[in-house]
C-alpha cells in the first residue's frame, strides 16, 4: 500500500503491514496515548519537544505514502466551560492538505468519546504522537486503495 516518501522505519514497517481499511491516528500532545489505543496499534513517538513535530507536518508526509479514504476529527464542545463556537483553525489546514490528494474528502466530526472508541478498535494500526500544541489536532485516517 505504500506510494511515497517517509523515512521513519517504524512508521514504514507498520504501514507496510497495513491495508485497505486500516486506521492511522496522528495525535496532538494532549491525546491519552496509553489508555486510548487499539490492541493492534503501533505507537510511534515523534514528540521531541512542545511544538515539534506538529500534526500537519506528519499529515503532509503520510499523504505521500498512503491513500486516504476517510478522515475523522474530534468535534469541539459547543457548550460548557471549554465551548467553542466555531471549528478549530487546524480543521481548515487538515482539509487543505487532504483535498490535494483526495478532492472529494471531507472531515467527519464525532464527539470526544466516540473518537476515542474509533481509535481504540483493532483496525487502528498506527498512532503517531506529535508535539502538537494546537487544540483538537487529532486526526484519524482510514487507508484507502491505490487506484
Amino acid at each position: 500500500m505504500l506510494k511515497g516518501n517517509v523515512i521513519q522505519p517504524q512508521i514504514l514497517s507498520t504501514l507496510g503491514r497495513a491495508g485497505h481499511g486500516s486506521k492511522i491516528l496522528i495525535a496532538d500532545g494532549n491525546y491519552p496515548f496509553s489508555t486510548r489505543r487499539g490492541s493492534n496499534a503501533e505507537l510511534v513517538f515523534l514528540n521531541l519537544s512542545p511544538g515539534k513535530l506538529n500534526v500537519t507536518d506528519v499529515l503532509e508526509s503520510l499523504l505521500t505514502v498512503v491513500p486516504v479514504e476517510e478522515a475523522v476529527v474530534m468535534a469541539p464542545n459547543r457548550t460548557g466551560p471549554y465551548a467553542m463556537k466555531t471549528d478549530p483553525p487546524i480543521f481548515a489546514e487538515f482539509i487543505k492538505l487532504l483535498k490535494k490528494n483526495a478532492p472529494d474528502l471531507d472531515l467527519k466530526k464525532v464527539d470526544r468519546f466516540a473518537f476515542y472508541d474509533l481509535v481504540s478498535t483493532s483496525d487502528t494500526c498506527l498512532i503517531i504522537a506529535t508535539g502538537e500544541q494546537r487544540i483538537y489536532a487529532n486526526l484519524l485516517l482510514t487507508i484507502g486503495v491505490v487506484k
